[in-house]
């Protein structure tokens, strides 16, 4: 099916091929594009690194409904891949630099083109925040890591540090100690904020050793991690930890730097959207992690993606029906 040509008129030379544009390709923009190619609305995701987002790097997902046996991050995202494709999804490994409203247009400049579309739903997910201590970037791939999955295999009977105090820090050092030998699991808090049975199954693992009310001032080495220095923000004790590996966990910041001023975002940089994931521009949406009062979960992320999809088709049938576009 041909893309939905445009009435208005946008300079330059620019593809207007796609009725609907998916920045992101985590759960939700695959959720998203699942419904708008099967409502025979070609599609295209742009995608900058891999699909799935943060969802590859979880190991074991035992919360989605339909698999009772649990999946893992890299499965699922394939399963929604293979189905979107299937449906006639086009996926594009182009980095978004700019969004910007032309016209009654949404004008996407990727790092290679220039498209337009009258639906764009923004799904770029987030990246790991950082702790942003001496060391952390010099060591960053030689023992620091923002995913065990990832990089667990590589600790095979060494001691690593996991920092943070939400449910990926417990999970993720929990999955660290099929491989480490130690994990002491750091938290700048006297207490988690982590979902009760991930404490329990952490608390009662003879590998983990939970260390409160402490940060890490530095990380240190040679060509590799081979320590972290903390302090405990009660005390004031210093110590030195030997550690070949630092994973950290602390959250994550939304990739919504392409949008310059275009969108009024919280301090955290997240899009404000009604219940239909509208922004507060006619035909742009938002879900997933860079939406305000998003939960942040696959399954929320799914139903947010799905929602924005509805909504865009029957935007664009609006747009037709009021002769703002042409077949």
């Amino acid at each position: 099916m041909a893309g939905l040509e445009c009435d208005e008129g946008v300079e330059g030379d620019v593809n207007k091929d796609y009725d609907v544009i998916i920045i992101g390709g985590g759960p939700a923009a695959l959720a998203a594009a699942i419904y708008t190619c099967r409502a025979l609305l070609k599609t295209v995701i742009f995608e900058k690194k891999y699909l799935g987002g943060q969802l590859v790097s979880t190991e074991l997902i035992e919360n989605y409904p339909g698999f009772p046996e649990v999946i893992g991050g890299v499965d699922l995202t394939q399963r929604m891949e293979t189905q979107a494709k299937r449906f006639g999804l086009e996926i594009r490994y182009e980095e978004v630099l700019k969004l910007n409203i032309e016209n009654g247009l949404k004008v996407v400049t990727t790092d290679t083109d220039i498209y337009a579309s009258h639906a764009v739903i923004l799904a770029s997910g987030a990246d790991p925040k950082k702790l942003g201590v001496p060391g952390e970037d010099e060591f960053y791939g030689k023992g620091v890591s923002y995913c065990a999955t990832c990089d667990g295999a590589f600790y095979r009977g060494k001691n690593v540090v996991v920092v943070g105090g939400g449910d990926s820090a417990i999970t993720e050092g929990i999955f660290l100690t099929k491989y480490a030998q130690t994990v002491q699991i750091m938290h700048r808090r006297d207490e988690f904020r982590a979902t009760k049975i991930y404490l329990d199954d952490a608390f009662s693992n003879p590998k983990i050793k939970v260390i409160l009310n402490t940060v890490i001032e530095s990380i240190h080495g040679k060509e590799k991690v081979d320590g972290v220095v903390t302090q405990n923000i009660v005390t004031k004790e210093k110590k030195d930890i030997h550690s070949e590996g630092v994973f950290i966990f602390i959250g994550s910041s939304p990739n919504t730097g392409f949008l310059g001023n275009l969108l009024c975002v919280d301090a955290g940089c997240h899009i404000e959207t009604n219940i239909h994931m509208e922004t507060a521009i006619e035909g742009l949406y938002a879900v997933g992690d860079i939406r305000k009062n998003s939960y942040r979960q696959i399954a929320t992320a799914i139903g947010e993606g799905v929602t924005a999809a509805i909504a865009a088709e029957h935007k664009l049938a609006e747009l037709k029906a009021l002769g703002k576009t042409k077949k």
